[in-house]
């Protein structure tokens, strides 16, 4: 690698590991269907859509508290939702951009008896964020130190902001203060996901691991003491990029894509050194949750985005995710982030252990990204699934190659009934763009029902120029929101988030 230290290519690499999440392409255009479109080849227009629009960094820190409220909170809803994406601070060179490697910045509404009694957004601090801060960072700073800005959730009584390929979890208070880097009480070696898969039943947490100088990937088991129990090692080739997994009762599954490291490419100082690689073949692993070898399986060349969920069905596995179609550009091809050939689809992949092969079915093929579950139901079957369709985000992704017409995509949030085939839209405005749906049971889960409880999602609201937090009833989705709190400021659209409950 010359001159590149292993800090340095992580930087790509923990960007381009962001690249999985690969956003909510979605596509709801006032009242019409929700559309699949592709785009040919052919010049972009925009050239750095990742920092304009509803992309464009939020400025300052903010604090607000007693949120105006439009509807009414549900009282069961007690604790922090939480979300977070790249916000680049101090940008010097816009050229030399990429949005996946931004500064992560939490963003958290505080609820509690029906009150909405804060909003606070802050960046995580890294060591190089507090400098450029003008801070003095406490305590040692890690070996691949970055602001984590793909993930955070709730885990024994922390709230863990996480990034792949190298960097460290970071720990934040509950007030979204940076505590410190997290390694699980000394036992995380390497690497770490920014998606964990949690099997409450098991009170196990389950991740794949990647590095770009590895010629591996890990699977980590966190069990019910808080430490890194058990690591297997599973051989591969080309330094793939493994943003997700899925995890089932007997197995763990992981998507070996063709998306893989650059030594050339970083050498050169590419901030992603990750490209598409035809000569890398698509493959799905499975592998012994209890532990063993791993099965592999080929597929047709795609790019793997995001798990719903997986479960166990006989001498089957069955995986439901989001996916776009092959090439997949995660370093971009002349704009400032990812570039994709056509819109994600939710699909349902199931791997036939008996006769050795994938059969592939598109569940929903309108433009969707984002997928979540109920969290109780992670490793075993589900009925219903929710994902988020965002009009700026397909646009971004597109731009370079070939721009959609101007109305093409719209904003909405959907829920997926898997069982009956069915599913319902909660359309958005125009300019309403809609993040990530992430659903939260009521009164903490102990009814029956799988949707007996609230979908939330930041969604911006073009009359104020800032975003509302939206509260749905999951069973009367297209219905009124219960509530719209006004929060303050915008929250550019980013990653993923999780509803942190009050313990």
């Amino acid at each position: 690698m010359g001159e590149h230290s292993r800090r340095n290519v992580l930087r790509g690499a923990a960007g381009a590991a962001a690249g999985g999440f690969l956003a909510a392409r979605g596509g709801v255009a006032g009242a019409a269907p929700l559309g699949r479109r592709t785009g040919p080849s052919g010049s972009g227009a925009a050239s750095q859509p990742f920092l304009h629009g509803a992309f464009t960094p939020v400025t300052e820190e903010l604090t607000a508290f007693g949120l105006p409220v439009t509807g009414r909170i549900p009282r069961s809803l007690n604790g922090r939702y939480l979300r977070t994406g790249p916000n680049v601070l101090g940008l010097e060179d816009p050229r030399a951009h990429h949005w996946m490697l931004g500064d992560g910045m939490v963003h958290g509404v505080r609820l509690r008896d029906g009150r909405a009694e804060w909003y606070r957004n802050r960046w995580v601090r890294s060591a190089a964020v507090a400098r450029k801060l003008g801070e003095t960072r406490q305590g040692p700073v890690p070996e691949d130190d970055f602001a984590c800005n793909t993930h955070v959730i709730p885990y024994k009584g922390r709230i863990l902001a996480l990034q792949e390929s190298g960097p460290l979890p970071y720990e934040l208070d509950g007030e979204l203060n940076t505590v410190r880097p997290y390694d699980f009480g000394s036992s995380l070696r390497g690497a770490f996901t920014a998606h964990t898969k949690y099997d409450a039943r098991a009170d196990e947490l389950h991740a794949i691991a990647y590095y770009p100088t590895w010629d591996h990937v890990r699977h980590l088991v966190v069990d019910r003491t808080g430490r890194v129990a058990r690591t297997t090692r599973i051989p591969v080739a080309d330094s793939p990029m493994m943003h997700d997994f899925a995890l089932t009762e007997r197995h763990v599954v992981v998507f070996d894509f063709p998306v893989t490291f650059d030594a050339a490419a970083a050498a050169s100082g590419a901030p992603v050194p990750y490209v598409w690689n035809d000569r890398h073949p698509a493959r799905v692993g499975v592998l012994p949750r209890a532990g063993g070898s791993v099965r592999w399986f080929e597929v047709g060349p795609a790019f793997y985005s995001h798990t719903l969920n997986a479960y166990d069905e006989g001498d089957t596995v069955v995986v439901d995710l989001t996916a776009f179609p092959a090439p997949f550009f995660v370093a971009g091809k002349g704009s400032d982030g990812p570039t994709a050939l056509g819109t994600a689809s939710l699909d349902r992949w199931t791997v036939d252990l008996a006769d050795g092969r994938v059969r592939t079915r598109c569940l929903d093929d309108r433009p969707q990204e984002f997928p979540r579950v109920n969290e109780a139901l992670v490793s075993r079957r589900h009925r219903y699934g929710y994902t988020a369709a965002a009009a700026a985000m397909s646009t971004a992704y597109l731009t370079a190659d070939g721009v959609p017409p101007d109305r093409s995509f719209g904003n909405a949030l959907v829920k997926h009934d898997l069982l009956r085939g069915t599913s319902q839209v909660h359309r958005l405005p125009r300019d309403a763009a809609a993040g990530e749906a992430v659903f939260v049971p009521a009164d903490g889960g102990s009814t029956a029902a799988e949707d007996d409880g609230y979908t939330l999602a930041y969604v911006h609201n073009p009359e104020r120029g800032a975003a509302d937090l939206l509260i749905l009833a999951a069973q009367d989705f297209t219905g009124r929101p219960l509530a719209r709190i006004h929060l303050p400021g915008r929250v550019p659209l980013g990653f993923h988030g999780s509803w942190v409950p009050d313990a």
